[in-house]
């Protein structure tokens, strides 16, 4: 998995050099989004599928491949965008999917024709990225496969993919009127976890093991139905999976089974086998599993809750040995989620992820540092999420147009800090816990190297700290390392750091009460969204803005961000 310089990638993608287009195409996909009913824990709810399904189609395609999707938005009374998770959008900015960010939201029935590049191999997904949609069943698989001539640097036989979420019976509406008011509605944990957005509510495939537990059945409704996965035996199969969560993070094991960790994010890392694995909202991997067990039986795959103490049950389906019949129970009780609160199990798994021999090492030094305070405040009675102090807040008229036709209005005058006081006590509650909105926009230069250090703290309650996954767009970034309390950025803490071999990833956890210090090359020019992917952290503000080089951003299509003030200066002859 070779990474181009953006610059350079651009380039081939803009001038279709010989060397960069030989064998790539162009792959068109035609959707319409709407509502739908749809029982994928047996309880019939309206969700947001794609061409009627639910999980969307699933996007298959090899690196160099062009994607053009022609999306109508067949919701009746909202607007829609889809995020191409992992996908750099590189020379393409406007197809990032982001409302208010890189584009205006489609409204109904108008179409929006999204055409970007996949530029290199690996497992990602796509999800809706306006209002909450994500947790309303907006989302599905992109498989990007190695160009013709490529190898993988690992074999295997077959493949099975994994796309994990979990899933409320409260419709996103309520969750977000509920997030808003005063005093606020959590949300609370999810009614069930979905294998391929399929799961069990008020029973279970292992009812047999668990006492007081209804045994669900088999047959019925096809939505529902139990996700059974035929393997043969003594083959090696990749596993890619994907987590398109609204709040869980979660915990992956097949009974009986080692896993081989070959992929994250779409980077290749040193391969390393666990018996478990935790897979927060956002992250993807690639693990290689050998069916070398009894092929007589089935084994169990067990999904559960970790880092919030779990009032929902574990998602179900099993690994069907042919010729076995597929829905053939094992005798054994499924795999036993780590606790939810063991964070050392986590750091275990998560400090073992290392970038494979031949990925691009960091820059040895930086040009700027931003230090991201994580915390929990209130505004007006509002409890909000906020990044040294400021809630995101996004506007109108999309930042790519603003910025892109200079509207004086695009940012407010004062910018947001590089940094936050040292003597932040992050093992408490905040002392005076009032915060402000605001744009949270930094301008980057372009091609400096830039580190950020993401830094948790307790939340209002006392002895709470939250597990944050950080997702940003336009970029992969070096994971350099992770530290406890907080982050002094002195020589112990720079004795922390990982040059030689940290893993690049697009999407990073911040353990409770600690830090997580992480380094780009600000090569793309764009606005990109950097952000807490945990759903209603990022409604109640939890995220900030980078804005690179936006004089080096091509022609904007009109059609991306004809709305808001950006809408006035076109109607008023302006161009971009």
């Amino acid at each position: 998995m070779r990474l181009l310089p953006a610059a350079l990638f651009a380039c081939c993608a803009l001038l279709l050099a010989p060397h960069c287009a030989e064998a790539a195409k162009a792959r068109h996909f035609k959707w319409e989004v709407g509502n739908m009913f749809w029982s994928p824990d047996c309880e019939e709810k309206v969700l947001i599928g794609i061409n009627g399904q639910f999980p969307g189609p699933t996007i298959r395609a090899k690196a160099g491949d062009t994607i053009v999707v022609e999306l109508k938005n067949g919701l009746h009374t909202e607007g829609v965008v889809i995020h191409w998770h992992g996908i750099r959008q590189i020379g393409t900015p406007w197809a990032d999917g982001t409302a208010a960010i890189s584009q205006c939201a489609i409204q109904p029935e108008e179409t929006f024709t999204y055409r970007f590049v996949v530029d290199k191999p690996g497992t990602y997904f796509y999800h809706g990225h306006y209002g909450m949609q994500r947790a309303a069943g907006l989302y599905g698989s992109l498989i990007v496969d190695v160009a013709d001539g490529e190898e993988e640097p690992f074999k295997y036989d077959g493949e099975i993919n994994l796309l994990l979420s979990d899933w409320y019976h409260e419709s996103i509406y309520n969750q977000m009127v509920g997030l808003s008011s005063s005093p606020m509605r959590w949300i609370g944990e999810p009614q069930s976890l979905l294998i391929n957005g399929r799961g069990q509510f008020n029973c279970s495939l292992a009812a047999a093991h668990t006492p007081g537990t209804k045994q669900c059945t088999a047959g019925g409704n096809k939505h529902c139905a139990p996700v059974i996965l035929p393997v043969q035996p003594n083959k090696t199969y990749r596993l890619r999976i994907s987590s398109t969560t609204s709040l869980a993070s979660l915990n992956l094991a097949i009974g009986n089974h080692k896993l081989t960790v070959v992929e994250a994010d779409g980077n290749y890392v040193e391969p390393f086998v666990v018996d478990d694995m935790d897979i927060y909202s956002g992250d993807s991997y690639s693990v290689l599993l050998t069916t070398d067990q009894d092929p007589s039986s089935n084994y169990w795959i067990s999904v559960g809750v970790r880092g919030r103490n779990p009032k929902t049950a574990p998602a179900l389906a099993l690994l069907n040995y042919r010729y076995n019949r597929g829905f053939n129970l094992p005798a054994v009780a499924p795999p036993v989620t780590p606790l939810w609160n063991d964070t050392a199990h986590s750091k275990n798994f998560t400090y073992r992820i290392l970038a494979r021999a031949g990925t691009p090492p960091p820059p040895a030094t930086s040009d700027r540092r931003i230090e991201l305070l994580n915390t929990q405040n209130k505004m007006d009675g509002h409890v909000k999420w906020s990044i040294n102090n400021v809630s995101l807040v996004l506007p109108a008229t999309p930042y790519l147009g603003s910025l892109k036709m200079g509207l004086k209005t695009a940012l407010t005058a004062a910018r947001p800090a590089d940094t936050f006081g040292r003597a932040y006590d992050v093992t408490r509650p905040p002392t005076n816990p009032n915060t402000t909105t605001g744009d949270n926009v930094y301008v980057l230069r372009h091609n400096t190297t830039v580190d950020v250090v993401l830094q948790n703290a307790n939340a209002l309650a006392h002895n709470v700290s939250e597990v944050h996954p950080w997702h940003l767009h336009g970029h992969d970034f070096w994971v350099l390392g992770y530290g406890e309390g907080a982050y002094k950025g002195d020589a112990a803490d720079a004795a922390r750091l990982n040059l030689v071999n940290p893993p690049l990833r697009n999407t990073a956890v911040i353990f409770p009460y600690g830090w997580t210090a992480l380094r780009f090359v600000a090569d793309n020019p764009g606005v990109w969204a950097f952000h807490c992917h945990i759903e209603p952290h990022l409604h109640m503000g939890m995220g900030v803005i980078f804005a690179e080089a936006i004089d080096r951003v091509g022609k904007v299509p009109r059609e991306a961000v004809s709305c808001g003030a950006t809408a006035t200066a076109l109607m008023n002859g302006d161009h971009l």
